[in-house]
């Protein structure tokens, strides 16, 4: 008695050989949509942080020729760039990125976690004044006068030059 059920088997009953696996179609578009991202973000790179990337001269070439083009022709050639990303090292290049966006993204937690000692200052947070002037050696008279401006102002619906001078002195504090 013959068994008519389907089985996927991984040999080819014909030859003997191992069927070839294809590849899965949508992980192959998100791969070349990561390489076409990884250009762009190579492209938008200031000139100045150019350097800091280890790229082929071929890539180089590319790129540096992206950045002078517009629209269709940026796009063209952006397609160039992810093409000829399968030959450069992908994981180092994106390492590369991360390193140089990284002292953007302190700069910017720095300047909130400013704003956030400001506002909390200026809602009368006693024990973050105390914590300023022992860690930032913030003269403790002017901090109180600048939160005490600065709650008037806000009080009084003005504008908040004294916020802004508050966050001022706050931040060259916290620089030095």
């Amino acid at each position: 008695m013959t068994d008519n059920s389907y089985q996927l088997d991984t040999i080819n009953p014909h030859t003997g050989e191992p069927y070839s696996i294809r590849p899965n179609k949508t992980e192959l578009k998100r791969e070349m949509k990561e390489l076409h991202d990884l250009g762009r973000a190579l492209v938008e790179l200031a000139p100045s942080r150019f350097d800091d990337v280890t790229l082929s001269t071929r890539m180089y070439d590319a790129v540096f020729m992206a950045k002078k083009l517009k629209k269709a022709a940026l796009q063209r050639q952006l397609r160039f760039i992810s093409g000829i990303m399968v030959e450069e090292d992908v994981e180092t290049i994106q390492l590369q990125l991360r390193k140089i966006a990284m002292p953007h993204q302190q700069e910017t937690e720095a300047f909130h976690e400013l704003e956030e000692w400001r506002d909390k200052l200026i809602a009368g947070d006693n024990d973050l004044m105390n914590e300023l002037v022992t860690t930032l050696n913030a003269d403790r008279q002017h901090l109180r006068q600048l939160v005490r401006n600065a709650s008037k102002e806000a009080e009084q619906n003005k504008s908040p030059k004294s916020s802004r001078i508050l966050f001022k002195y706050l931040k060259e504090q916290q620089e030095d």
